[in-house]
């Protein structure tokens, strides 16, 4: 296979998965252990997430827009604060993990118990509050637990940063429209900051094998292409639908990656 063409299947795959509660990481990884697409340095998947977050900046301009021209008024303030302070959260529990030098495992067991699990969790997380009411503002407590769930999900791929930020703060009583626009605007920091420092790690300590930058400024345009069309579908599913499709997506798809696995031992 050509390597542009593998390059822009990983972006397809990033741009499908990046926003919706099934896991990129998760799904890039299983893609390339399978030995059908190229595999890829830590960086390319890392900085390919920026493309997704264009997406959402082109979906929420207008809310980014007047959320910036609004700081004036109490309510526009009081959000763009709960967005920090679930983004500081992030990036010190982000920068703690680098400094400790953790790194992605590239196994599939790993990646194939979390999507496992993350769909049992999904499932469970709609049944209660199923006869729940919802409330459509986020709480101090939402953001605080918002910005440890992204953490969760950068340790453990295959949790998902989208389903682990959407889920638990509908298990806190948010409704899903409102969690699901919060999570979206949190993940345009968290990602291009994560996507920054990749890139100016890369510079200053370059790996034993170049980076073709070429390439991941392909996947990252095909990623953002991808990710726009999903992001705008998204926010129209979660208007009337629920979670659990996703739920048992990812359960049949633990399942398959547990099978492989044991196969492949």
């Amino acid at each position: 296979m050509p390597e542009w063409l593998g390059v822009v299947l990983l972006g397809v795959i990033e741009g499908l998965t990046e926003f919706l509660p099934i896991s990129s990481t998760g799904h890039l990884l299983l893609a390339e252990n399978s030995g059908l697409l190229p595999s890829q340095p830590e960086l390319f998947n890392v900085v390919i997430q920026a493309g997704a977050v264009l997406a959402v900046l082109l979906v929420f301009s207008r809310r980014v827009r007047d959320l910036l021209l609004m700081l004036d008024e109490p309510a526009a303030r009081d959000y763009v604060l709960k967005l920090a302070l679930a983004f500081a959260i992030t990036g010190t529990g982000g920068l703690a993990a680098k400094r400790m030098g953790f790194a992605l495992p590239k196994g599939t067991w790993p990646v194939a118990w979390a999507t496992l699990v993350g769909g049992v969790v999904i499932l469970a997380i709609e049944r209660s509050v199923r006869d729940k009411r919802l409330d459509s503002r986020v709480t101090w407590t939402i953001a605080v637990v918002m910005g440890l769930a992204q953490i969760l999900a950068a340790v453990f791929p295959g949790t998902s940063r989208a389903g682990a930020t959407i889920l638990i703060a509908l298990a806190l009583g948010l409704t899903r429209p409102a969690a699901t626009e919060f999570s979206f605007l949190l993940g345009i920091p968290t990602l291009l900051t994560a996507s920054g420092y990749e890139i100016f790690h890369e510079l200053r300590h370059p790996g034993p094998e170049p980076v073709v930058w070429s390439m991941v400024v392909l996947g990252t345009v095909v990623s953002a292409a991808v990710a726009f069309l999903v992001v705008r579908w998204l926010l129209r599913w979660v208007q009337t639908h629920t979670f659990n499709g996703f739920g048992w997506y990812r359960i049949a798809l633990g399942l398959l990656m547990l099978a492989l696995a044991a196969g492949g031992r």
